[in-house]
């Protein structure tokens, strides 16, 4: 393990997008973009995305896990990213309706998608039903049932569009996984844990109710039972959560003798330069061991669902400095014009992040303070103990990286802020794939 940098350090370039360079003025730049310059014409809040940053970890899944591996769009979604995963191969896990209509707008063929969520709707079904998901993953007794009804029923039934109808009998039938929780408790934050016993998330294997739920499926005729499937939290360092896991799985899915198996997502991601974190082809390679050990067939497709680990690394989010206060004998705060709308992980879960100067991104970071955000909470903090430049001054532009995922994607409109525009870089070039909102867009729901 390399040594960990002294805090007054800048942040390592491991934690920046891939493209990430000092441009010969000094400043940073991305995808051959000068931040400073895309601060100006885009104003900031910015999320940069660094599109060579995207299709590599796409590619780099993809060689870890083969065909099927899907990108957790609840990680970060727009039309432009659901295109970029599947130009690269991907498959793309889609959990709500909203998720869904994203994705298919995007031009994502619909057997490319992957339907999650511990709650379907009926129109949620329907829709997915409608137009051919490539699979489901049924999480509860009472969606077998849904399930059962809206595939038996030769009649319409109520779908997402005016109109819609979803395929009775004589249509292909739909082809689903089983979620099961296999019991692991992840060291990880309470709220991303998943694979525990006591979860809203899928059936247990150690109490029978997974076993129930595959004899259940097993009996709809109107179901293709094609796989077991479980997820057992997010932001996992340790691969041997993974082996554990995958032990657990791999028992219950081989006398089952159906042909996938999917391990989930949950590979975390370095924030901070005292954090190392597992590569792609690490964890699909712990997985796989475990599974073997179990006696899973070697032909079994066993895939994965990564999000953060695409996306996290590919942006950072760029902020203008309106405030700096200084308590004599307390602390300084520094205030951007953002805050927990456009990143909430920080008051949810305590996350931590790097701060710089992306005018000087090399410079030594010996100022200790508070980076806040604008909104009437105390709570609005996202970076509770933050390094940054002593000549820190108002008006300057402020970056935290590793911001893909979960920032925009979780954005809110909390005191009516506007949530940020998102550009992609690449080749010197920037362009807009989520326009910024506007005054008048906070009124557009208004009756």
């Amino acid at each position: 393990m390399p040594p960990t940098a002294p805090p007054t350090a800048p942040p390592e370039r491991r934690l920046l997008p891939d493209t990430a360079d000092v441009a010969p003025s000094g400043h940073l730049s991305v995808g051959g973009c000068d931040l400073l310059d895309l601060a100006r014409e885009h104003g900031t809040p910015l999320f940069v995305y660094d599109e060579a940053h995207l299709r590599a970890r796409c590619r780099e899944a993809v060689a870890a896990w083969g065909d099927g591996v899907a990108y957790a769009t609840k990680a970060f979604l727009c039309r432009a990213m659901a295109r970029l995963a599947h130009e690269e191969g991907m498959c793309l896990d889609v959990s709500t309706g909203g998720e869904l209509h994203v994705a298919l707008a995007a031009g994502v063929p619909p057997e490319r998608l992957v339907l999650h969520g511990n709650n379907k709707s009926d129109a949620e079904l329907a829709r997915a039903l409608e137009v051919g998901v490539g699979r489901i993953v049924v999480d509860s007794f009472d969606e077998i049932a849904r399930i059962g009804r809206l595939t038996e029923r030769p009649t319409e039934r109520p779908t997402d569009r005016p109109g819609g109808v979803a395929p009775g009998r004589g249509a292909a039938r739909p082809k689903v996984l089983v979620r099961v929780t296999p019991g692991v408790e992840v060291h990880t934050h309470e709220f991303v844990r998943t694979g525990q016993e006591d979860s809203k998330f899928g059936f247990s294997v150690a109490s029978g109710a997974a076993a129930q739920a595959v004899a259940a499926l097993e009996l709809l005729p109107g179901v293709e039972l094609v796989g077991v499937h479980a997820h057992i939290g997010s932001q996992v360092f340790d691969v041997g959560h993974f082996e554990e896991a995958a032990e657990v799985l791999g028992g219950f899915f081989a006398p089952l003798g159906l042909p996938e198996l999917v391990v989930g997502g949950g590979l975390g991601v370095a924030y901070v330069n005292s954090e190392q974190a597992p590569s792609q082809s690490e964890w699909a390679a712990a997985a796989r061991e475990a599974c073997a050990r179990t006696g899973v067939d070697s032909s079994a497709r066993i895939t994965a669902e990564p999000g953060r680990s695409i996306v996290a690394g590919a942006a950072l989010t760029l902020y203008r400095v309106g405030t700096i206060k200084v308590l004599p004998g307390i602390r300084t705060y520094v205030a951007v014009d953002g805050g927990m709308s456009d990143n909430p992980r920080p008051v949810l879960y305590g996350s931590g992040y790097e701060a710089f100067l992306p005018r000087e991104p090399d410079a030594p970071r010996r100022l200790r303070a508070r980076v806040v955000g604008k909104h009437c909470e105390t709570g609005d903090v996202l970076v509770a103990e933050a390094c940054l430049p002593s000549d820190l001054a108002v008006g300057d532009v402020l970056a935290t990286p590793v911001t893909g995922a979960y920032g925009y994607s979780m954005a809110s409109n909390y005191n009516k802020v506007p949530r940020p525009p998102v550009v992609f870089v690449a080749d010197g070039a920037a362009r807009v794939v989520v326009r910024g909102e506007t005054l008048d867009d906070l009124l557009r729901l208004d009756t």
